[in-house]
Order: structure tokens, then C-alpha cells, then sequence
């Protein structure tokens, strides 16, 4: 009988643990750090039954996707939300490295996927550069005016 109330006793502990940490706070503060964790879990699963000949190649596609959308979602948790206002190309770019990851495993993969790659990965910088530039582009152009004018100002003097 002893065995039993310690077993009980050991339950009650425990479930006392989870409610003072539940009131506190902590599982919302962890979960709100953490839940990207579910996006990156299926897609290393995925991965993970491709690379053990479980699964065909195909799943590598959703798989890389997953996984970049993830590194994504944890760079706005750490970060802040307002971090997607620069970072939204990444999603075209997660659809790039799942067909490249298609393309680069898959010795029958189609012929057009790695161009489909190409011209995404190309795009998302392309976006990126643009969603750069007017965001932060008057800071870039208040840099070269500067170091424009003291370039004029300090720099080589010529005699005419």
C-alpha cells in the first residue's frame, strides 16, 4: 500500500507543479516562443522518412517548405511581427527550396523544376531587394548624400 500513496502523492506533486506554472505564466510564454516548433516538427519528419526510403521524393517539396517557413515564423517570435514587413519574400523563397531540394534528390525529377527553383529563388530576392529599398531606402539614400558631400568636402583638391 505504501507504493500506492506514493504513486499518488507523486501525481498530486505534479499536478500542482503544472497549475502553479500554468497560472504564472509560463506555458503562454513558452508556447507563444515556441509554436513554430509544430511547423518544423512535420517538416524534418518529412525529411526524415524521405532520407530512411520510407516516403517517395516528392514530400521533400512541402518538407523544405515547412522547414523554411518555420525559420521564418521563429526569426518574427524572437524578433517581433513587425520583422515580416522585410522577411515576406522568404515565404516565395521556401517554395524555391522545396522544388530544389525535389530537383536535387529526385534523379527523375522533371525537367523544368530546377528552373521553377531558379526563377523563384530569383524573384524572393528581387522582392526582398525592393521591399528593402523602400522601406529602408531613404536611410541608403541620406548615406550616399552624406558621403557624397564630405567626399566633396575632404576629399583630393584639384587645381584647375
Amino acid at each position: 500500500m505504501s507504493k500506492n500513496r506514493y504513486s499518488v502523492g507523486l501525481i498530486i506533486v505534479i499536478v500542482g507543479i503544472i497549475l502553479l506554472l500554468g497560472k504564472l505564466g509560463v506555458f503562454g510564454f513558452v508556447w507563444g516562443l515556441f509554436w513554430p516548433v509544430f511547423v518544423l516538427a512535420p517538416g524534418l519528419l518529412l525529411h526524415f522518412l524521405y532520407f530512411n526510403r520510407v516516403l517517395p521524393s516528392a514530400v521533400l517539396i512541402p518538407g523544405g517548405i515547412l522547414v523554411t517557413c518555420s525559420i521564418l515564423f521563429f526569426l518574427c517570435t524572437i524578433f517581433g511581427w513587425s520583422l515580416m514587413a522585410y522577411i515576406w519574400p522568404g515565404f516565395i523563397f521556401a517554395i524555391a527550396v522545396g522544388l530544389y531540394e525535389f530537383y536535387t534528390f529526385d534523379k527523375y525529377s522533371p525537367r523544368g523544376t530546377l528552373m521553377a527553383a531558379v526563377v523563384l529563388a530569383i524573384l524572393s530576392g528581387i522582392l526582398f531587394g525592393v521591399t528593402i529599398l523602400f522601406t529602408v531606402g531613404i536611410y541608403l539614400i541620406a548615406l550616399v548624400l552624406i558621403g557624397v558631400g564630405a567626399y566633396i568636402i575632404f576629399g583630393k583638391r584639384r587645381s584647375w
